[in-house]
């Protein structure tokens, strides 16, 4: 291959030597990790923060995060790529898909620390929950051990609330968020992944979300059920829990986003609405 034909139309420069074949759609974020990771590698760098998130498998990164790398010298800044500078131990480093990552434990350190609340607290969600075969998992009290470690490490004094809201249950992103919606609007927080069984014990149906003394189940309804099969078996499984005595309540992405605050008063009302219809017939036994 020339360098005019890295300099043709097949290809697009993401980093000083590091092009990338020309998609539809273009690049996503993993792309641009791997080519920050081709720009360090030589010089020992690895990828952190969300880039290392992303490519252990944890789905947390925003849209249009840059990439992210950490380097023990100095590496200059270029658009789409955050550098960060200090020493990584060994046992911080992970391999994955190919590259050099911060462990999910260092990688949750990392953005918890820098992160608003709730994008903290989602990081440490995805990143607690990750299933390696054959590596060591992490509990977001963790954390707080680690901050013992490293006293007055800039941001470490949030670490508490996000370890208190963290919950590795979650199995996506958007139901954290959901969770957090609720809990920082005052409501209690709810118990994630509840299961309800039958009376022979069989697992019935998992919620994201529950409020079993209201008999109230939440549900994060991502864009895959908007598939007619998928809103099919949503319906029949209500349905099946409605016979159990439980409400389902569904959101979706524009409920948790856009309209946050109309969410939470829903989830009240309705939560306060079972618990009065209840009442009584928690008081005759």
């Amino acid at each position: 291959m020339t360098k005019n034909e890295l300099r043709g139309p097949r290809y697009v420069r993401l980093f000083p030597d590091v092009y990338v074949r020309v998609t539809e759609p273009p690049a996503d974020h993993e792309t641009w990790s791997r080519a920050a990771f081709l720009l360090v590698e030589k010089h020992g760098g690895v990828l952190g923060g969300y880039s290392a998130a992303t490519l252990l498998g944890a789905d947390c990164a925003p849209r249009q995060a840059p990439a992210e790398v950490v380097v023990e010298g100095d590496r200059r800044a270029h658009p789409r790529l955050r550098v960060s500078r200090g020493p990584i131990t060994d046992k911080d480093v992970w391999r994955g898909r190919g590259c050099r990552v911060t462990s999910p434990e260092r990688t949750a350190w990392d953005l918890a620390r820098r992160s608003g609340l709730v994008d903290a607290v989602v990081a440490v969600d995805a990143l607690a929950a990750l299933r390696i075969p054959g590596m060591p998992r992490f509990a977001p009290p963790d954390l707080l051990r680690r901050r013992d470690e490293m006293p007055g490490a800039r941001g470490c004094r949030r670490l508490d609330r996000v370890v208190v809201l963290a919950n590795p249950l979650a199995e996506s992103p958007m139901e954290t968020r959901l969770r957090l919606l609720l809990v920082l609007a005052g409501l209690p927080a709810p118990v994630v992944q509840h299961e309800l069984r039958d009376h022979r014990g069989v697992v019935v149906a998992r919620f994201d979300l529950a409020y079993p003394e209201a008999l109230l189940a939440i549900e994060y309804d991502g864009l895959g059920h908007q598939l007619p099969e998928l809103t099919y078996d949503d319906r029949r499984r209500d349905n099946v829990t409605g016979d159990h005595g439980w409400h389902t309540m569904r959101f979706g992405h524009a409920d948790v986003t856009i309209t946050p605050r109309r969410t939470a008063e829903l989830v009240r009302n309705q939560r306060d609405r079972r618990l009065r219809l209840l009442a009584p017939a928690s008081n005759s036994t």
